[in-house]
């Protein structure tokens, strides 16, 4: 099984800046909207929005360590792509296809990936109606009838915090930020991905492929 973990929070909450000290050997990164990192690096990266070749990569990737980065905009994209040339019955099929699309993606992640493989998906965060922080989604199939969060075991909510970049381990009851009891010391910690991929791993004894 593999290990999905969900990182959400607003643009320039430092979601992609929590990859700065990778290596180039370290992490897989499939890049959906192909933007540049926000810090100097030698990091490489794919891009594509194709749900097919999304799992393909995440299957043939030699590396362990794998990020999703902007992967809300796969929900995004399609959604962009269909809805202006349907009408009627085919906008519900679009909106039955974006949730479909996506949770399979996140079954994929853990029914077809060996355990020493976790995933990091990044999101952008939004509200609900009752005004808690969600991931942001297209449609109401993924939020009320899936609820997105709750395929993590893991969610991480980035924050800027005094001027530096944080993640949030716990929720501040108004978020869906949750992380295994005793996995993190503090409420917040540096957003530094490598060294929560470290933990993550001691936490559940997930050793690198070698």
């Amino acid at each position: 099984m593999g290990l999905p973990i969900l990182i959400l929070g607003k643009s320039g909450s430092g979601k992609s800046t929590s990859l700065r000290n990778f290596k180039e050997n370290e992490v897989g990164i499939i890049n959906v909207l192909g933007k540049q990192f926000p810090f100097k690096n030698n990091l490489k990266y794919i891009k594509t929005d194709d749900y097919a070749k999304v799992k393909g990569l995440l299957l043939q990737s030699k590396v362990d360590s794998l990020v999703l980065d902007d992967a809300g905009y796969l929900i995004t994209n399609q959604f962009m792509r269909g809805h202006a040339s349907g009408k009627g019955g085919q906008i519900f099929e679009l909106y039955n296809s974006l949730g479909d699309n996506f949770w399979q993606l996140i079954q994929f992640i853990i029914h077809e990936l060996p355990n020493h493989k976790i995933v990091y998906l990044m999101m952008h965060e939004d509200k609900n109606d009752a005004g808690d922080i969600k991931p942001k989604t297209i449609g109401k199939m993924l939020d009320d009838k899936v609820c997105v969060e709750g395929m993590f075991t893991i969610v991480l909510r980035a924050l800027k915090d005094d001027g530096k970049y944080v993640f949030s381990t716990q929720s501040n009851g108004f978020d869906v930020t949750k992380t295994p009891i005793g996995m993190f010391e503090t409420e917040k910690i540096d957003n530094d991905l490598k060294h929560v991929d470290e933990v993550i791993r001691k936490y559940y004894n997930l050793k690198k492929e070698e």
